[in-house]
């Protein structure tokens, strides 16, 4: 593996418009020490850029698994890993305001399910099973949505879509200027990228 999969100082948040942002991620075949620095480095970052959860997608690892913690706060709440996820049993509807690490300055209503069944891996293969409702479960949701190429403005009413359109295009004006002054890689070696990782977890 190249020191760019074993480092996990190399992590950091990608903003839309990133290809891998839409990209369905793998999943998760082992779990080794690396593995697990990274899995750690994520929860700093949510930290730092104080997040409630944080996908894999979106630290440009294709694979199936995010952290939370509805507290959005270090040394308070529970710190989940969630490994290949599954959402069944989706129950009532609730409408409320998400944003999103990948997506800053972006916020507006979505409606999910208020309550849903979660089965997962945590770090050590144990299995998670349980319900959950509310904010716990609007999280799962929304990063699950992250591990099927899914954001929360795909989700929104057009109206209130067309309402942040400028955001929207001030990030992707953003990243295609990082692109074309060679600070980011063209879009299909951005996700070419993403093999190495697939043949090493997947």
């Amino acid at each position: 593996m190249s020191v760019e999969i074993t480092d996990p100082a190399a992590l950091s948040i990608i903003t839309f418009p990133h290809p891998t942002l839409r990209y369905e991620a793998k999943p998760v075949r082992r779990v080794d020490a690396a593995l697990k620095k990274l899995i750690a480095r994520m929860f700093e970052l949510m930290y730092e850029h104080r997040g409630v959860g944080l996908a894999a997608t979106q630290v440009d690892l294709p694979l199936r698994l995010f952290i939370m913690n509805a507290s959005g706060q270090q040394g308070e709440g529970e710190e989940l890993v969630m490994i290949n996820p599954v959402i069944t049993k989706p129950r009532g509807n609730e409408e409320a305001e998400e944003g999103c690490l990948s997506l800053p300055n972006v916020h507006g209503n979505v409606v999910r399910a208020k309550t849903i069944h979660i089965h997962a891996y945590d770090l050590s293969g144990n299995e998670i099973d349980q319900e959950l409702s509310g904010f716990e479960a609007r999280i799962v949701q929304h990063e699950t949505d992250h591990l099927n190429g899914t954001l929360f403005i795909d989700r929104m009413k057009e109206g209130a879509v067309n309402e942040v359109a400028g955001e929207l295009d001030a990030l992707v004006t953003d990243f295609r200027s990082r692109q074309r002054t060679g600070a980011l890689p063209e879009d299909s070696l951005l996700i070419q990228r993403l093999g190495q990782w697939e043949s090493s977890y997947c």
